[in-house]
């Protein structure tokens, strides 16, 4: 019996898993309502220590605080206001409406072909199109950390990746979130999005 070979992964360092837990958090709730269980989770996260990047912890206290203030049913009717709406919602989560995106060359058709050189496709089973924002963070959270049957991106592929498809739109996004009528819990959630991806796109700026 011949031996298979075996790919040996290297642990993520610190600050790397959490950019990806960032990204998998930030798509999580863009994606859907927190449930009872994620809110409860975040209500006990700890603190991030101020020296780190400021802005990023004083708006992750204000996420723990409201987690553990909010409930499933009253972030599902939040999320349904925002993002659902009946005739149109509060707020836009595709990146082609921040870009101005035209009927040509759409941003999606540039996501396809960036997600078909990276080996990685959209599923069959997500509804979303590909410019949906919590598809673009999850795409991200794969760069950063792995997954998906590949392993972590190079920082060249995550900054062209971040540069071409997240960056163009998501401080809009989260101003726009933050904004809004009905954000009560998610104007917490957007000032998390709005100094994580200002953090992101001051040190790709440095690489």
């Amino acid at each position: 019996m011949s031996a298979q070979p075996v790919t040996v992964q290297r642990p993520l360092p610190p600050e790397e898993s959490a950019r990806a837990d960032f990204y998998a958090l930030l798509a999580r709730l863009v994606h859907d309502a927190p449930d009872s269980a994620l809110l409860a989770g975040l209500a006990c996260a700890g603190s991030l220590p101020v020296e780190g990047d400021a802005a990023l912890a004083k708006a992750w206290d204000g996420l723990v605080k409201a987690s553990g203030a909010m409930d499933h049913d009253a972030a599902t009717e939040e999320f349904e206001k925002l993002f659902i709406g009946i005739g149109k919602c509060e707020v836009s989560a595709y990146a082609g409406f921040y870009g101005g995106a035209p009927s040509i060359d759409h941003p999606r058709v540039r996501i396809q072909a960036d997600l078909a050189a990276l080996g990685l496709a959209h599923r069959r089973q997500v509804t979303e199109p590909e410019d949906h924002y919590a598809g673009l963070f999850e795409v991200m959270r794969v760069l950063v950390a792995g997954g998906a049957g590949r392993a972590p991106g190079t920082v060249a592929e995550q900054k062209h990746f971040y540069a071409a498809h997240v960056e163009p739109g998501a401080s809009r996004f989260f101003r726009g979130l933050g904004a809004a009528a009905s954000a009560n819990y998610y104007r917490h959630v957007a000032a998390v999005g709005q100094a994580f991806i200002s953090l992101e796109s001051e040190s790709f700026q440095l690489d």
